[in-house]
């Protein structure tokens, strides 16, 4: 039996007005995702347990079946292990973006524009991060570059207990109304403060500008935390498996957790990502003898932080016709048995442009095991709704797929 799951990032959403009532994922053709739909279990699904912010890191953790409650240990650690950084124990990793924000007069009064600086290359980030480190690094703090905005600040001994703030949930606000908070948070302050005047007319931004694109003008440090420690994925489920992604987040999860990740050239995590070689990734890993294979898609989420509800539907019906699909023709010809959940990691309403809580639909087909054929089970919040199917924790929907729990 093969396993896999496919995670469009950020895919659920509301009702928009503009839509009929309807939301995205009901306008969006998806006739592949649809039909293993209509012959199997279809539910709503609790991704982020109630108290927690709704994040991808929560999300995510939960549907590669781990509690989120117990298991998360801040944003940036899962990120760092991916690009090759080992926290010891008393390090803390910030998750640092670099944003957009514009204004006269003092930093704290400028607004933030975006969160992720026009989706800056990782090329033009690796300048800017060497930039901060030749201000700020030292033996006790350094700046590392992830992808493209994501990036990472280490600080040796230091704290957790600040309170910070994703810049995705506040933008168009004022800078000094989100800034970090708690006893020392002034260090913090201090260096985002100072980032932009180290990085507004840095050579990367003055090009930037002539190309009309927005500046990577200051950084916003958030999502703190020390290393987690995850049970072993295949000691948990008695399987080999592996993650593809673009994020680094996702395959930070996966790492810790010792599963195989899979970097696949042309995936960029937005729209235009490279679904064909995700698809081709996960066959191949299959053919290598993985178990199982975890396939996550940041299109939707980005598509929806950016307010674009054409991107956002092209992202989704792509995942659809150029995963799914492929895919799933792929382990059929195989003559492989399967089973396959398809479920968003949290909702990202284009009304906010920002996470929220609410459950999401999914999706768990069993090629040895079809239901009856119901056209009415489709992959969308209404119609998941309608079978009355709830489960109340993204580690449940995991167990339920390697049959360690039955609905």
């Amino acid at each position: 039996m093969k396993y896999l799951i496919v995670v469009p990032d950020g895919s659920g959403d509301d009702e928009i007005a503009s839509l009929g009532g309807k939301t995205p994922l009901e306008v969006s053709n998806i006739p592949n995702i649809n039909k293993l739909a209509s012959r199997a279990l279809v539910g709503m699904v609790r991704t982020i347990p109630p108290g927690i912010p709704p994040g991808s890191d929560a999300a995510n953790l939960g549907l590669m079946g781990y509690d989120a409650r117990t298991d998360l240990a801040g944003r940036s650690p899962l990120e760092v292990i991916s690009i090759g950084i080992e926290m010891q124990p008393d390090d803390v990793a910030f998750r640092t973006n670099f944003i957009t924000v514009d204004g006269d007069g003092k930093y704290e009064d400028m607004t933030i524009v975006n969160h992720d600086a026009g989706c800056i290359s990782s090329e033009e980030s690796a300048e800017l991060i060497k930039a901060l480190n030749e201000e700020f690094g030292s033996d006790m703090l350094k700046f590392y570059t992830g992808t493209q905005y994501r990036h990472c600040l280490l600080v040796h001994g230091g704290r957790t207990d600040y309170e910070t703030v994703p810049p995705h949930d506040h933008i168009n606000k004022r800078v000094g109304d989100w800034l970090p908070q708690g006893d020392d948070a002034d260090f913090l302050i201090d260096m985002m403060r100072r980032s932009y005047e180290i990085m507004n007319e840095h050579p990367v931004n003055q090009k930037r500008r002539g190309k009309g694109l927005p500046p990577a003008n200051s950084i916003w440090i958030w999502g703190q935390g020390k290393r987690p420690k995850l049970v072993n994925f295949e000691d948990k489920y008695s399987v080999k498996g592996s993650v593809i992604s673009a994020i680094d987040l996702i395959r930070g999860i996966a790492m810790y957790a010792g599963l195989g990740t899979v970097i696949v050239p042309g995936a960029t995590g937005s729209l235009d990502t490279n679904y064909e070689g995700k698809a081709q990734a996960a066959l191949k890993l299959f053919d290598d003898g993985n178990d199982f294979v975890y396939v996550h898609v940041e299109g939707p989420d980005e598509s929806s932080h950016a307010g674009s509800l054409e991107d956002k539907i092209a992202c989704i019906e792509n995942i659809d016709s150029r995963i799914v699909k492929p895919i799933v023709e792929g382990l059929r010809e195989r003559g492989e048995d399967f089973r396959v959940l398809i479920a968003p990691d949290h909702r990202t309403p284009l009304a906010i442009r920002t996470h929220s809580s609410e459950p999401v639909p999914f999706v768990i087909y069993d090629s040895k095991n079809e239901l009856l054929e119901d056209d009415s089970k489709q992959f969308n919040e209404r119609a998941a709704t309608a079978t009355g199917v709830y489960v109340d924790e993204a580690f449940k929907l995991t167990d339920i797929l390697f049959e360690k729990l039955k609905y």
